[in-house]
């Protein structure tokens, strides 16, 4: 279960984005940091280790999109999904749907007699050509 921590309480910032359930393993998790893709309140995380505590804000990419997440707890281990949700409040501004809408084509497939010949096309044009 969450507790409610004091501010003085850190964490290392691997350890709770794996907790949190935003990476499958710790290591990617420091990987993530170490590349410099993570900030803790604006500032990029140096390194793995750096520490966080209660009120920070992360920012950092994740499947796509950049993901900015408060920290409301410091969890104790790496529980299920629900528990994990209760560790952040997701402060990712929504996605604009209608634009990504009028990107994708009408009709993904594609139109009759386009691309390369069937292999009835291929024996009629041999026919026409007199080729057996």
């Amino acid at each position: 279960m969450v507790e409610a921590q004091e501010s003085s309480v850190k964490l290392r910032l691997d350890k709770w984005l794996w907790q949190a359930r935003f990476f499958k393993s710790r290591s990617l998790a420091a990987v993530q940091c170490r590349t410099k893709k993570v900030r803790i309140n604006g500032q990029h995380a140096k390194k793995a280790s750096s520490s966080v505590s209660v009120g920070d804000v992360l920012t950092f990419p994740k499947a796509g999109d950049v993901r900015v997440v408060e920290i409301v707890a410091l969890g104790g281990r790496r529980g299920p999904a629900p528990e994990a949700a209760l560790l952040y409040k997701d402060l990712t501004p929504p996605k604009e749907s209608a634009s990504t809408d009028a990107e994708k084509p009408a009709n993904p497939s594609r139109e009759r007699d386009m691309g390369r010949p069937t292999k009835t096309d291929r024996r009629a044009l041999d026919r026409l050509l007199g080729k057996s």
